[in-house]
């Protein structure tokens, strides 16, 4: 036979011998088979075990985290003292009024209230009495300290508040308001949740008794006097408003939270931040590793791969940041310093929107802080990823959530002292400095910034650290799958 017949054979004999091999493979290939097999019984074991394992792994987590949230308000009302308010008392005690020989009553009363509710022993706010020359008899003094967040709210009685019943029975005044007697002074845009579910309930109901327990003893006062003197009978009749209520309680609101589209920014919102930066993760990590896998390039040096990546994922978190950040601007949060406030103690008027810190800069110092704010929350994320892989990064990402929310939409005044710790979590600081700088209110904005930036200068450099961890543990699982 010859050599052109050979080769023409062999080609033959090859693709019997594949054929012969693919027939043999499947022959080989084991079929499916009902799960009471026996052929599935260790497997079984083994499934059962893995799942009970995972669920009581979960519910471990999940009680232990959510525990969180239901513990930081566990004991509000026990710390509802934390949540001070003074009560200010200036009734007839500067010239003119405490040279009239006229008894106070309205101060002395409102005040004697306020020590009653405090030894009561019942669940109350953190009433402060004091004397007016505290605040050197200056009722602005008074707002100041309110701005400052020296309290939370005041009241504040008034120099004549006394002096002006009086005048209003006495000489039939029939211009007296009522509501000039007593001011509330205080800030909702400082934490519109603590101030309308907790504060303001139990300020009200204050108020309503200050008011009954003054008009009740003015009016004995009064109509005891009233029976003997006609003329003062008669000028009753013209000024009922000066015998009921006798008093009322004009309120300032120094800072109002608005407007109502400020709630996600400064709430709700934020949690998407935390949510942005801990997918942006999963996006990139994929670019990022084309670096490494040598598909027609040598592959990139990891010392520069780290940095690159480092510097790439923070330059995403400045756009990332600018766009969440635009979504404010666009649904008309007062950015551009349109309202005129000219004092601390001034009160806004809502209808030049809400008034901001940094008047035409007041955009770019927001973007700022969610820039870095979201460094702090986005690198932690990134560190806790490479280091606990999936699917364990989904618990993070419940806790990181709750631990955040948990300090930061609730004050940390009101909650268990364990939860201190929440005053250097990074949210708390977006909270509050998101709040100074979209109302105007009494700055901590660099100590919240300092904070961010800690949180993000410790995340850079434990950054490296995961990056070799993850490579390790990918040439590992690369070995083991290879073995």
């Amino acid at each position: 036979m010859s050599s052109k017949e050979n080769s023409r054979e062999r080609p033959s004999d090859n693709s019997q011998q594949d054929g012969d091999s693919e027939e043999k493979g499947e022959e080989e290939k084991p079929k499916p088979v009902g799960i009471f097999s026996p052929e599935l019984k260790d497997v079984k074991k083994e499934i059962v075990k893995k799942w009970c394992l995972t669920t009581v792994t979960l519910m471990a987590a999940i009680m232990a985290v959510l525990s969180l949230y239901w513990a930081s308000l566990f004991h509000v009302e026990a710390n509802l003292s934390a949540l001070v308010v003074y009560v200010v008392d200036f009734d007839g005690q500067t010239a003119p009024y405490n040279t009239s020989g006229i008894e106070p009553i309205v101060g002395p009363i409102v005040q004697g209230l306020a020590r009653t509710q405090v030894a009561s022993g019942t669940p109350t706010l953190g009433w402060g009495p004091l004397p007016g020359s505290a605040f050197n008899y200056d009722p602005l003094a008074v707002r100041q300290a309110v701005y400052d967040w020296d309290a939370w709210a005041a009241i504040i009685i008034m120099p004549n508040a006394t002096q002006q019943l009086y005048n209003a029975v006495q000489n039939g005044n029939t211009s007296y308001d009522p509501m000039g007697a007593c001011q509330l002074i205080y800030q909702s845009a400082r934490d519109d949740t603590s101030w309308y579910d907790f504060m303001l309930p139990l300020i009200s109901q204050f108020q309503t008794e200050a008011t009954s327990m003054v008009g009740q003893q003015w009016a004995r006062m009064v109509l005891q006097n009233a029976t003997t003197d006609q003329t003062l009978a008669r000028n009753i009749a013209n000024v009922p408003q000066a015998v009921s209520p006798a008093i009322g309680f004009s309120e300032y609101d120094l800072r109002p939270f608005y407007p109502y589209t400020a709630i996600p920014a400064t709430t709700i919102g934020l949690i998407y931040l935390i949510i942005l930066s801990f997918f942006s993760f999963a996006f990139y990590l994929p670019i990022w590793f084309k670096f490494l896998m040598p598909k027609g390039h040598p592959p990139l040096r990891f010392v520069e791969f780290i940095a690159i990546r480092w510097g790439g994922t923070v330059l995403a978190y400045l756009f990332l940041s600018l766009a969440y950040s635009l979504v404010s601007l666009a649904f008309q949060i007062n950015f551009s310093g349109g309202n005129p406030i000219t004092s601390t103690t001034q009160v806004t008027e809502i209808e030049y929107g809400n008034p901001d810190a940094y008047g035409h800069g007041t955009f770019p110092v927001y973007w700022m802080l969610n820039f870095v704010g979201m460094c702090a929350l986005g690198l932690a994320s990134e560190n806790v990823a490479m280091v606990v892989g999936q699917p364990w990064t989904g618990l993070w990402l419940i806790f990181w959530v709750i631990t955040n929310v948990t300090t930061s939409f609730y004050d940390i005044d009101i909650e268990p002292a364990f939860f201190r710790w929440g005053y250097a979590w990074p949210l708390h600081n977006v909270v509050e400095g998101s709040r100074q700088i979209l109302f105007g209110l009494h700055s901590r904005i660099g100590l919240n910034f300092g904070i961010l930036f800690a949180w993000a200068a410790v995340n850079s450099a434990v950054f490296p650290l995961a990056c070799w961890f993850l490579m390790y543990k990918r040439k590992h699982e690369i070995h083991e799958y290879w073995a």
